[in-house]
């Protein structure tokens, strides 16, 4: 009788640096839930974006509708004896009026005693991982869904009138940031880490409100500073990023993230106009972003001082506008600490585990969007 043949996820790179670790390919798994708001939770959800802030409603019906297709998935591999699932994706679609939550992930078996875990990272970020002493235990996320509101979005609307922070706009958006962050290592205490590694964040339109929605690799490691148990430590570095400040005695402690909305106000938005129709430096729109940079940098820097971090690492900065001369700038990075103990087990990577791969999907002209395939990260 011809052997069955195993279907999975991996590329070839992955499949390598998982051997290295001693676990083999053992098919895709896959977990789905479909979800109603149903009629209350909707009209609260719109009382509630009328004042801005989070929505509670919405924040629990997709956070239920993702740990119902989550557990789905999971129940899949123990029928199936899989190990381990790694490249853990979760994705929400709308259908027929409701909301799909999809779960799917490649399934490793692993060698005898290995515990069972789940990973958000791929197969070559979760090599990095574990040479860097992070054990993978489970896919966690933290989400919160929120509508600057109608009553703050007025208030901040009046302030555009003069230059400058919009508060209001940046409290709802620190707010909630830190909300998701802080659910998230809430999801990855309960599951006993002390660590939550490749972490990325995700801003979706959901049911007329935002939601962030952040995810990431819940992990132990056992030279982690005391103190990691109680509040895991986070981190959005890459996982070679990881393996290398590993490598040189760092140990990550918190993502660090600000925001700020800034307004290039009606007077200063009327003379920035008149002036790009002539060459040269527009003074106002220049100071403005400056000015909004310092504030983020000013945050994320005393977040830093207060935790007693020695770096912070892999700072990244995004500006967006938001219209009527407002503008957003966000910065993220990972605070991070010397500590004993840390070591990598390989001298160095190899190249499998560090090399992305491409799509060879050519995708003409049936709309597929090759950026949510493999090797876009």
């Amino acid at each position: 009788m011809p052997a069955v043949p195993k279907i999975t996820g991996l590329s070839g790179n992955e499949i390598y640096c998982m051997r290295l670790k001693g676990f083999a390919p053992q098919g895709v798994v896959v977990g789905n839930s479909v979800q109603s708001m149903g009629f209350l939770g909707g009209l609260g959800s719109a009382f509630r974006g009328l004042v801005g802030g989070e929505v509670p409603e919405v924040t629990q019906m997709v956070h239920d509708g993702r740990a119902a297709a989550f557990d789905r998935m999971s129940a899949e591999a123990k029928r199936e004896g899989v190990t381990g699932i790694v490249g853990v994706t979760s994705e929400l679609r709308a259908l027929a009026g409701n909301s799909e939550f999809l779960f799917v992930g490649s399934g490793v078996h692993g060698p005898q005693g290995q515990a069972p875990f789940t990973s958000a990272g791929d197969a070559q970020e979760l090599y990095c991982h574990m040479d860097a002493g992070y054990a993978p235990v489970q896919f966690v996320f933290g989400n919160i869904a929120y509508s600057v509101g109608a009553v703050r979005g007025l208030t901040g609307a009046l302030k555009t009138m003069a230059r400058g922070e919009i508060k209001e706009f940046s409290d709802v958006f620190n707010e909630t940031r830190h909300h998701a962050l802080s659910r998230l290592t809430d999801h990855a205490k309960k599951v006993g880490a002390n660590a939550v590694v490749g972490v990325r964040t995700h801003i979706l339109q959901f049911a007329g409100v935002h939601e962030m929605y952040m995810t990431g690799t819940a992990a132990k490691h056992a030279a982690m500073p005391s103190g990691a148990q109680d509040t895991p430590a986070t981190s959005d570095l890459t996982g070679e990023e990881l393996w290398a400040m590993t490598s040189l005695g760092y140990a990550p402690m918190k993502l660090l993230i600000s925001t700020s909305v800034y307004s290039l106000g009606a007077i200063g938005g009327l003379k920035a106009m008149f002036k790009s129709l002539s060459k040269g430096e527009i003074s106002d729109l220049t100071t403005m972003v400056y000015d909004a940079r310092e504030q983020v940098f000013g945050r994320i820097n005393a977040d830093a001082t207060a935790l007693g971090a020695d770096e912070v690492v892999g700072v990244k900065m995004y500006i967006h506008e938001l219209g009527s001369s407002l503008i957003e700038i966000f910065a993220v990075g990972t605070a991070m600490r010397r500590a004993t103990g840390l070591a990598v087990q390989t001298p160095s990577l190899p190249a499998q585990a560090i090399v992305r791969d491409r799509d060879t999907w050519v995708s003409g002209a049936t709309a597929f969007d090759l950026s949510e395939l493999r090797g876009s990260e």
